[in-house]
């Protein structure tokens, strides 16, 4: 009786675990014989919910196309080998690498780097620097060489001071003496940016050294960060090849005098900027810090305008004419606020040599490793000077399969830092005692393998990290997978995209268009006038002779081909030749003269032939994907798919 309950019971007990795991591992379909997991469809699908643009795309059926397809083409990159590609397999080791350090590092070390991030990213320092030129593996006559012309040139400035030394020295080739204008926190490398912020203002730092060569900076100025702005503009640019187009100096003093008569600028940045990416959001751009553009006549502008909705007068840039509205004043964060920011900044800059250092030290303990290693002492003496001549060979009694050092589950042998001490004196090595030869060799080898047992075993210890590169892994694949197979072929197939062409003439016409004149004024009053004078059949220069004065612009033309997307055209106005109704349009008032209508116009091959190509590859690629739903059997679980439905809605 007892039996039969102990029986009864672990049978019960059985059963309640199996359902436990299917529960987890409930298969949603297969490819072929490839299951695909609801765990998997879940993750993928909340983790895309939030950044998907096209609404159907939350929906659960479009959304499992969407994913099937995904795994049919992973099933194909597959099965033509793609995996097994050199570029694949090294970029893929390069990516894990440098996800590793975000998963592993030293939170001290990473703290401590991005408080002296935030804090130097709250200031500015202007400075100059004279930079002598030495490759970072230089033999050491020449390092010496170098540093020495550095301490030289220091103590010239210090007795006939640094602007003078820095011009006459620079010649651009081999000395650098240049004026660095101001910058912040992550503008230089991490070196320099350390010298110049621990050097005090009109000091010049002691000679230092990048990976550039040696250098000594001057810092002239320090402050406190301006943090960013948000500014609009409204830029007109010279129009190469028009002879009848008006000057842009003239157009933009015409355009700042419509804004002293008081109106809008937005108005008219939506009506007669150049900058089409901003034009149509009243010119606005996006915030900025010092440093950060390419124009420092612009940047000096901007950041001189102190009051939000202060404009500034003309200026020129290389980029064109301008006027500038401040429309926001941004101080710096507070340090909570961008800490994660500055913590990924800080993982791609060069302080992350100094986490490195830090993992490293951290794995030994994580794995037990030995500071002393006695077997050093017997690599020294194998040594000898045929190692600088790149012909060293391990002796042939080398004890080969002697344990050297264990890290986890993996032995290291003797074999395996004698492979590395060979590798390493194919790349050359400078002079030195056998013994620093060994000890830095040793420790770039145990730091390498270590990191490399880390990295292998990671995947099975964390989670996350594992789904991060498994999708990466994916997206190696399927972009050379669809770039092999869709994207270079579509691009070749000049026969196929002829035909495809042939097929679709319809889709590639030009619109139907206006050559036209639209007159923009502030006063409807202005614009009948206009109307009066363009009926006359006077030129645009005549008119605004007439109806504008040297305080006061009253009207703007511009004359183009234009579309019924036009920024100067109303929506609702229709294409018909002669002069228009007057409209109210981006807070103005317009009027049209419409010189020619251009009927709708087919575009040739070689007109079209950007847009066709990219809808030729769709083409390919929604054929292709019907031959892959062919070749590879899909299988869906309905059941389990109303059960992810619900799960869902339920969310």
């Amino acid at each position: 009786m007892q039996l039969r309950y102990i029986l009864t019971l672990f049978t019960i007990t059985l059963i309640l675990n199996v359902k436990a795991q299917s529960a987890q591992k409930d298969v949603l379909f297969f490819v072929d014989d490839e299951p695909v997991y609801t765990s998997e469809f879940l993750r993928v699908y909340n983790k895309n919910l939030d950044l998907v643009q096209d609404e159907s795309q939350k929906d659960v059926n479009e959304y499992l196309t969407l994913f099937t397809n995904y795994k049919l083409k992973l099933k194909e990159a597959k099965a033509l080998d793609l995996h097994n590609k050199p570029s694949y397999k090294r970029e893929l080791s390069n990516y894990k690498k440098q996800l590793t350090k975000s998963f592993i590092t030293d939170r001290k070390v990473t703290d401590a780097l991005v408080e002296e991030a935030y804090e130097r990213i709250s200031y500015d320092i202007k400075a100059a620097h004279i930079l002598i030129k030495v490759a970072e593996n230089a033999k050491p006559e020449d390092t010496l060489v170098a540093y020495n012309t550095i301490l030289k040139l220091r103590n010239r400035t210090l007795n006939e001071g640094f602007e003078t030394v820095r011009k006459e020295v620079h010649n651009g080739k081999s000395v650098f003496g240049e004026a660095l204008g101001y910058f912040s926190g992550f503008r230089m490398v991490y070196k320099f940016e350390t010298a110049a912020f621990n050097t005090n203002v009109n000091d010049i730092s002691k000679p230092f050294r990048t990976r550039f060569g040696y250098h000594i900076v001057h810092v002239l100025d320090k402050r406190k960060s301006r943090g960013e702005r948000t500014v609009a503009h409204i830029m007109v640019v010279e129009k190469k090849g028009d002879s009848l187009a008006e000057k842009p100096e003239t157009r933009i003093q015409d355009i700042y005098k419509k804004i002293n008569q008081g109106e809008g600028f937005d108005a008219l940045a939506k009506q007669f900027s150049d900058d089409k990416s901003s034009a149509s959001k009243g010119g606005v751009l996006k915030s900025f810090s010092s440093g950060q553009l390419g124009s420092p006549e612009f940047e000096a502008i901007a950041f001189g305008l102190n009051d939000v909705d202060d404009i500034s007068e003309p200026f020129k840039t290389k980029y064109g004419w301008h006027i500038v509205k401040l429309i926001a004043k941004k101080p710096i964060p507070p340090f909570d606020a961008i800490r994660p920011e500055l913590e990924e900044k800080v993982k791609r800059d060069d302080r992350s040599k100094l986490i490195d250092e830090a993992l490293y030290a951290s794995l030994k303990v994580k794995y037990n490793i030995n500071e002393k290693q006695p077997a050093l002492n017997y690599f020294e003496s194998i040594l000898n000077e045929d190692y600088f001549k790149r012909a060293w060979q391990l002796p042939d009694d080398f004890n080969k399969d002697e344990p050297l050092v264990k890290i986890g589950n993996k032995q290291l042998l003797y074999k395996d830092f004698g492979d590395h001490l060979l590798k390493m004196q194919r790349r050359g090595t400078q002079k030195g005692s056998f013994k620093s030869i060994i000890l830095k060799e040793y420790e770039s080898f145990l730091n390498s393998n270590l990191v490399k047992y880390h990295e292998d075993n990671l995947e099975t210890e964390n989670e996350e990290f594992a789904h991060i590169v498994n999708e990466y892994r994916d997206g190696l694949l399927l972009f050379d997978l669809m770039e092999t197979t869709i994207w270079n072929t579509a691009k070749t197939d000049s026969i196929g995209i002829n035909d495809f062409y042939t097929a679709h003439k319809s889709n590639y016409v030009l619109p139907k268009r206006v050559d036209a004149v639209v007159a923009s004024s502030a006063k409807q009053k202005t614009l009948k006038k206009v109307a009066k004078l363009l009926d006359q059949g006077m030129a645009l220069d005549q008119i605004k002779t007439l109806i504008n004065s040297n305080d006061k612009v009253e009207v703007i033309f511009t004359s183009d081909i234009m579309d019924a997307k036009h920024q100067a055209l109303p929506k609702s106005f229709r294409f018909k030749k002669g002069i228009s109704k007057i409209y109210k349009h981006n807070d103005a008032f317009v009027i049209i003269q419409v010189k020619e209508v251009l009927p709708e116009t087919q575009q040739t091959l070689e007109e079209a032939k950007g847009t066709v190509v990219s809808d030729y590859q769709v083409f390919k690629e929604e054929n292709w994907l019907k031959d892959l739903g062919d070749k590879y059997k899909i299988q869906v679980n309905q059941e389990i798919l109303n059960k992810v439905k619900t799960q869902i809605k339920k969310e």
